[in-house]
């Protein structure tokens, strides 16, 4: 019996032993199956427009919100400019990526491959590295798409999801047969802009220049072509783009001031004329406020300095609406209910298209449509006139986005690998 008993004894304590040394070998490998996900974002694309630096704060703020749990890298193009800062203030857990060795590390040990909203497939390249050197999955956000290129229809149909940010996109997309198992509309990210803010700036900026908190209106210029090469040094001069800037740019504006017109002279609100890149600072002052009559530029302001996406989001939510020849800052201030009024024309890409989306058709304008040029300040007035009305109707269109993006960012949890 003894020998029975030291038998069993025996084989029970080989068995704990063998159990726990399997165990012990096992922890790694269950420990690094159940870490959060890893994204690799690939987003930031340039610093001298507030709109590309809206996109990733957009996408990080969604993330954070509907995957909380996820790991991740911002691969960018620029995050100069106090960009950087900005970021990390914003997100202290996001690792912004600097370098050739982090990339190639974050390429290898990331589990999904995610290029933000840009007008294009701006990193095409860099999704075919990740899809040649990992062969995991990927999806794209939010883009527009004009380059209908077979190398780019194959990346986009392997994708797990391609979210375009306008209709036009989409259609082009599926004509030129991409196939990607989803595709559908998805709003450009920078629609989940709506907690950045940099009020002390903004406070001190609005009570200096005597405006009062829903009572005034931004109106942007903007030229055809973003002429870089008076901002970015090396960037040659584009003799064509600059012949068509200077050949439209009193059509473009000649509507805005007419709007800022009847709105300083039919209403008490005033105007701020701001930028959303470096280039319309200039463009603001010669194109839109110098040639105004003295009893309308007595109420106008013209912002002489760039500024940050925090602090212009802080100013545009204290503004009654806004108005002009861009898009981002318009996105914007419909993710924050405010009102928004798009002129665009076909240099801009489809991207203006994304207000017929998101129902806000009749804040939409084409510069190049004589009927829809003669309609911009009467509609710009209206909002002057009934801010209660169009802040419900933008309220409306900030409603059906955050919709669209609850269902985004699902399609985009259930793509991550298990």
């Amino acid at each position: 019996m003894p020998a029975i008993m030291n038998r069993r004894t025996f084989l029970r304590s080989t068995f704990a032993a063998t159990l726990a040394a399997t165990l012990a070998a096992s922890l790694p490998a269950f420990a690094d199956k159940a870490r959060p996900p890893r994204i690799l974002l690939r987003n930031a694309w340039q610093t001298v427009n507030i709109g590309d630096i809206a996109h990733p704060v957009g996408i990080l703020t969604l993330l954070e919100q509907f995957i909380p749990d996820a790991e991740v890298h911002l691969w960018p193009s620029g995050v100069d400019n106090g960009v950087a800062e900005l970021l990390m203030k914003r997100f202290p857990k996001l690792a912004i990526l600097s370098g050739a060795a982090a990339i190639a590390t974050a390429i290898k040990e990331s589990d999904f491959f995610l290029h933000g909203s840009s007008s294009g497939f701006a990193a095409e390249k860099d999704v075919a590295r990740w899809k040649t050197e990992t062969g995991k999955p990927y999806g794209i956000f939010g883009i527009s798409f004009f380059d209908a290129k077979p190398a780019a229809i194959e990346l986009l149909t392997a994708a797990k999801f391609v979210f375009f940010r306008d209709s036009v996109s989409l259609k082009l997309a599926k004509d030129k047969g991409v196939a990607c198992p989803i595709m559908e509309f998805g709003p450009d990210s920078a629609f989940g802009v709506t907690d950045l803010r940099n009020d002390a700036a903004a406070s001190v900026f609005l009570s200096a220049h005597g405006l009062e908190e829903g009572k005034f209106l931004c109106c942007i210029p903007r030229y055809r072509w973003t002429p870089y090469w008076t901002i970015k040094k090396g960037r040659p001069l584009d003799e064509k783009h600059d012949q068509r800037n200077q050949q439209m740019k009193e059509h473009d504006h000649a509507p805005l001031r007419e709007a800022i017109t009847a709105i300083t002279r039919q209403t008490d609100m005033k105007v701020l004329v701001c930028p959303e890149d470096m280039t319309q600072i200039a463009l603001g002052k010669e194109m839109v406020v110098d040639p105004l009559p003295a009893d309308v530029k007595a109420k106008v302001v013209w912002r002489d300095k760039y500024w940050l996406t925090d602090e212009a989001v802080s100013t545009y939510v204290r503004s009654a609406g806004l108005f002009g020849n861009e898009m981002h800052s318009p996105i914007m201030c419909i993710a924050n209910g405010i009102p928004a009024v798009v002129c665009r024309f076909p240099e801009q890409t489809s991207k203006g298209f994304m207000w017929h989306d998101i129902g806000l058709d009749d804040w939409l304008f084409n510069l190049d449509e004589e009927a829809d040029v003669r309609r911009i300040a009467p509609a710009v007035l209206e909002i002057a006139k009934d801010p209660a009305s169009a802040k419900a109707k933008a309220a409306k269109a900030r409603d059906f986005v955050r919709q669209r993006q609850r269902e985004t960012m699902d399609v985009l949890k259930r793509s991550l690998p298990a």
